[in-house]
């Protein structure tokens, strides 16, 4: 049966269309709402949507589950089955079509010409993303399952068959950390990234290049307080404490208000932007602190840091991003041994101190020149090492023929 379905369904020369969509409808009761190729809800996302919701999880985290969602049932469309029919061998043949030949080539988001992806023009997508697809796809099937929608007799996403029975930790080493234990049975090993900071002469250099006094005060503050870039675009006015050295973010995970202690340069450009501004900026403890530069002004949005930073980076020669500003602030905080590294998992806001210990790894440029160091300081002692004086009785010619010293 497996042979029959594998026969008919040829995954090299099968083209998913970009069809259907992800709309974001503005709405505080529905935020995102998934479209089929006619433009019509599915309304077994839309429940899913709504559950997520009731069970606190914020707007960015349901968009997130919705890209998932959109690119499973865009490869279904594809091969014709409808979700409540789905089983593992369409689950097993879409984490084979994500591992081979699943990301599309889009143009460029202002030529506005439809994308029509064919084969041999996409790249996989990496294991990160095919993990949250598997997790995202296995939690809405276990959702329809517990309301018994349609016909679904059985999760296609299942867990792992070696960790479905069995006491769960029965041969742990207790001196090791606990690991999830609800793996799924397609999800992929995800390799451990350690974080990439940017080095002080490359940040130097991308700072000279910074165009105005807020695009300074932004970096300064990234750099210094370690603050997520959407964590940091949300401080209100109010939330600025120059005296006390500290500024107020909403966390992305919990969506509580921290105070996060900044440095001294980082108050002095936002005081030079908030000059240059003028009247410009409407005022107000409980309005934005970050606006355009150009008029009329608005809100400042991620997307328009980030290509500001993707600019200075272009006339610098680098490639840092800007999540790579929070990287650096973290790696410059784990480095001061006066500070505790449970004072940094505060600051950066981690769940899990395991987390912040990534920042204890040292750079690899580093461990290259320390590396390259202790191999030229071997060569100086090597060169500068004296043989020692014979003993009485032996001439020290005599020696060098014997130990063949001088012969080539």
């Amino acid at each position: 049966m497996i042979g029959d379905e594998e026969e008919h369904r040829d995954l090299a020369a099968l083209v998913v269309p970009g069809v259907g969509s992800l709309l974001a409808t503005g709405s505080r009761w529905e935020p995102y709402r998934l479209l089929d190729p006619s433009g019509a809800g599915v309304q077994a996302v839309t429940d899913y949507f709504r559950d997520l919701q009731a069970a606190g999880r914020t707007e960015s985290t349901v968009r997130s589950y919705g890209m998932a969602l959109l690119r499973w049932f865009r490869f279904l469309w594809a091969i014709d089955v409808s979700w409540d029919r789905a089983s593992r061998l369409e689950a097993r043949d879409f984490c084979r079509w994500l591992l081979i030949n699943g990301q599309p080539v889009r143009p460029h988001w202002r030529s506005g010409r439809p994308s029509e992806p064919s084969p041999g023009t996409v790249k996989p997508y990496a294991a990160s993303v095919r993990a949250h697809n598997e997790t995202v796809l296995r939690c809405f099937y276990a959702f329809h399952l517990d309301i018994a929608t349609g016909p679904i007799l059985s999760n296609p996403f299942p867990l792992d068959r070696s960790r479905r029975n069995g006491r769960v930790n029965a041969h742990h080493n207790p001196m090791e950390p606990h690991r999830e234990e609800r793996t799924g049975l397609y999800r992929p090993r995800i390799p451990k990234r350690i974080p990439r900071s940017i080095p002080h002469e490359e940040f130097n250099e991308i700072f000279a290049k910074l165009p105005s006094h807020r695009d300074r005060a932004l970096v300064a503050f990234y750099v210094s307080t370690g603050a997520r870039a959407s964590e940091l675009l949300s401080t209100l006015q109010g939330g600025v404490d120059p005296g006390r050295q500290l500024i107020s973010v909403v966390r992305k995970g919990t969506g509580a208000v921290q105070e996060l202690p900044a440095s001294t340069d980082a108050f002095v450009w936002l005081r030079l932007y908030q000059v240059q501004m003028g009247d410009l900026i409407p005022r107000g403890r409980r309005l934005p602190l970050w606006w355009t530069l150009r008029r009329p002004v608005r809100l400042l949005t991620y997307h328009a840091v980030h290509r500001m930073f993707e600019r200075v980076n272009q006339l610098v020669g680098t490639s840092a991003t800007l999540h790579a500003l929070r990287h650096t602030a973290a790696f410059r905080m784990a480095e001061d041994p006066a500070l505790p590294l449970t004072d940094v998992q505060l600051v950066l806001g981690h769940a899990q101190l395991t987390t912040t210990q990534l920042y204890l790894t040292p750079r690899k440029e580093d461990v290259i020149r320390r590396v390259l160091a202790h191999h030229a300081e071997q060569s100086r002692q090597a060169a500068e090492r004296k043989a020692p004086a014979p003993a009485p009785g032996y001439r020290p010619e005599t020696m060098d023929v014997l130990f063949g010293k001088g012969i080539a």
